[in-house]
């Protein structure tokens, strides 16, 4: 979520660029012009109501479709002013514009998926394990800034709370917990929140155990997300590089891929037990 995911690199939110601040004013205008407040807005294009004040601030990434769902409620001029405005943010390719998308992804999602082999997912991170991960980080951040990411990181986690009905599901490799990033107490913070979140009714989590011959997370991180339009959208990053994936055929590959790992990795119960004797031999 760019992704602000896991190894704690400069993909974090950040303060609203220019451009963004541009598209949401317009947007603002338009609606006001329509006579039309946020929550009727949001219901007639079919967001949440914090998503379109969040992009009208400035500090989400609006969806591609957004332009196109307009016309009906802000008139016919509206998808072509807002097409044309989102044109600079759509040349932009850089990790904070894509990282903010894909935020905004998970906001609206109704399933969830992730596949971690580097860090804790971004969403399961406790503060200790954020901070430890900002303080490894090179070339390093000075306090305010590692108070900001952590900030941002953990209003993210929200989601997780405020969404009872969407599906969540992680599938973390049992290697990221013995590297102890921060740890004997961080790792033992770490393990204590996975098994809190994991009793969730709407979280799955599963370990990778450490030996897997036939393993199909070779390639490395992906993320998925359902839309409430049943769309289905991925996200995959490396060392300052990132991806947001709309087309159906590759992320219907990715979506297969992650089948796979689910049927690879432990199930909830013996996740559980792992965490569990992991955590009593710390």
């Amino acid at each position: 979520m760019a992704a602000d995911q896991g190894r704690g690199s400069n993909n974090v939110e950040i303060e609203p660029s220019e451009s963004l601040k541009t598209f949401g004013a317009v947007l603002k205008s338009l609606r006001e012009l329509a006579g039309l407040t946020q929550e009727e807005f949001a219901k007639r294009v079919g967001y949440s109501v914090a998503y379109i004040a969040k992009i009208e601030q400035g500090k989400r990434f609006p969806p591609t479709d957004l332009p196109g769902r307009t016309e009906e409620a802000l008139g016919p001029l509206a998808p072509k002013l807002l097409a044309d405005a989102a044109k600079t943010l759509t040349r932009r390719t850089g990790v904070a514009s894509w990282f903010q998308q894909w935020v905004g992804i998970e906001e609206e999602a109704v399933t969830l998926y992730a596949y971690e082999c580097r860090a804790v997912p971004g969403l399961l991170q406790p503060e200790a394990y954020i901070r430890a991960l900002f303080d490894c980080r090179l070339p390093p951040v000075d306090q305010e800034q590692i108070d900001h990411y952590v900030n941002a990181r953990l209003d993210r986690q929200l989601i997780i709370s405020t969404r009872p009905t969407t599906e969540f599901g992680f599938i973390i490799e049992q290697c990221i917990l013995d590297r102890r990033v921060g740890g004997r107490e961080v790792t033992k913070q770490v393990i204590d929140h996975l098994l809190e979140m994991g009793a969730r009714r709407n979280v799955a989590i599963q370990i990778m155990p450490r030996v897997q011959e036939d393993h199909a997370g070779v390639e490395g991180t992906m993320y998925l997300a359902e839309t409430p339009a049943n769309q289905w959208l991925a996200y995959t990053e490396g060392q300052r590089s990132n991806n947001l994936i709309p087309t159906p055929k590759d992320v219907s590959m990715l979506l297969k891929r992650y089948g796979k790992l689910r049927s690879q990795a432990l199930d909830r119960r013996a996740t559980v037990e792992l965490l569990e004797q992991m955590r009593g031999a710390l």
